[in-house]
């Protein structure tokens, strides 16, 4: 598969100190009252925040995955909630981007949709789903002019405000040949219901609520992809999903534990202890802890803007983009989730209270690894990829 990139626009931040500064002041505010983030994301839209992936001549600022990369990082460091919630509608942005610049003009209506500040969001967790994207719970029935969907979606990301949910659904008409309709239903579609069930751990800011499909028809024009179902139907689409999605996942925690080594390493410089006339920052221990955590997070940057950078630049992996795209994502999560946990424990006793900040950050980074692909899928793809195994081969056992 050859892929063209996009190696941006290389201006400078997209949000101003200010703005960030204000994110970090609401987000412990939206976390205790598990309140959608409006404030935030007005600020992000006013500033071009939803459409700096959109191409300069369709109205937006332009940016490449690598640099929206960099964006997300930046942001998490303030309010991670708030930047997990906003990359679900910039990683459409991003896929319907690369489409466009390989000749495909089939989704630029949604590129002129962003500019002009409308908002998509993903709806693709289901129960009972640990694949999404490659198979669905959902039900498509091919009608006159387009489809109609029944199904829950779990963990529908922007829900108090998306102009446009991005779905998938199964239509097995067909047995043999079952298919994997992905469609992006506007908000007043009749048949869309939305359940509060958003009471969560962490990154409660998202208020991802359920979405319940009933009988939704969606138009032809709506319609992004139809693809065999399972990992055979990963074309430039669906594969343009994983690598928008999976290096800024792994970004938006990275910069989670940027923020909790910054707040760990300072409460440690103050931090007493008895028997020590200095700071506990003299206590080997203590040290040598620092050092796990600022040695693991050497190692995750450097792996996500290569992987983002690539992507950018077009640099043709093959099949191995999928390899790449879900362990740079795993080994982010998971090793920030490390730093996060470590952060914690030098932290010590104060590090529990809300008051600290810490705490909030912990939860909010435990949720990085459950977060597609996640250690299940990422260990057997890789596997699967490594030895030459059919990714759809189903193991058997006895």
């Amino acid at each position: 598969m050859t892929f063209n990139g996009n190696s941006g626009s290389g201006n400078g931040y997209v949000l101003s100190e200010e703005i960030l500064d204000r994110c970090r002041e609401r987000a412990p505010g939206y976390d205790e009252e598990n309140r959608f983030f409006t404030e935030d994301f007005e600020e992000l839209r006013d500033a071009g925040y939803t459409k700096m992936n959109v191409p300069t001549e369709l109205g937006g600022l332009g940016k490449s995955l690598a640099e929206v990369c960099q964006e997300q990082r930046r942001l998490s460091m303030y309010a991670p909630a708030t930047a997990l919630a906003i990359n679900m509608h910039l990683y459409w942005c991003g896929v319907a981007g690369d489409l466009r610049r390989n000749g495909d003009n089939s989704l630029e209506w949604m590129l002129t949709e962003a500019a002009a500040g409308k908002i998509f969001a993903a709806g693709h967790a289901e129960g009972g789903n640990d694949l999404p994207l490659i198979y669905s719970t959902t039900k498509a029935e091919k009608v006159e002019g387009g489809y109609r969907l029944n199904g829950r979606k779990s963990f529908g990301s922007l829900t108090p405000v998306w102009d446009y949910l991005g779905v998938h659904a199964m239509d097995d008409s067909d047995p043999n040949d079952r298919k994997i309709v992905h469609v992006f239903m506007p908000r007043d579609s009749e048949g869309i219901s939305i359940v509060e069930t958003w009471d969560t751990l962490g990154m409660r800011a998202t208020r991802s609520d359920d979405t319940i499909l009933d009988n939704v028809f969606v138009a032809d024009e709506h319609v992004g992809r139809i693809v065999p179902a399972g990992w055979a139907g990963i074309d430039l689409f669906v594969l343009a999903i994983f690598a928008w999605a999976e290096p800024t996942f792994g970004n938006i925690y990275y910069g989670n534990a940027l923020r909790a080594f910054e707040l760990a390493v300072g409460m440690i410089k103050n931090k007493a202890s008895v028997p020590m006339t200095r700071s506990m920052a003299h206590h080997p221990e203590v040290q040598h802890t620092v050092a796990e955590m600022a040695l693991d997070l050497e190692g995750i940057g450097p792996h996500l803007d290569k992987v983002a950078e690539d992507w950018s630049n077009g640099v043709d992996h093959g099949p191995a983009w999928s390899v790449k795209l879900i362990a740079a994502k795993y080994h982010a999560t998971e090793t920030s989730f490390r730093v996060v946990n470590n952060a914690l424990e030098v932290a010590g006793g104060f590090g529990i209270f809300r008051q600290s900040g810490m705490e909030r950050i912990f939860r909010d980074a435990r949720l990085g690894p459950i977060h597609p692909a996640n250690s299940w899928v990422a260990h057997e793809l890789i596997a699967k990829v490594s030895l030459g195994i059919d990714l759809d081969e189903q193991p058997r056992w006895g």
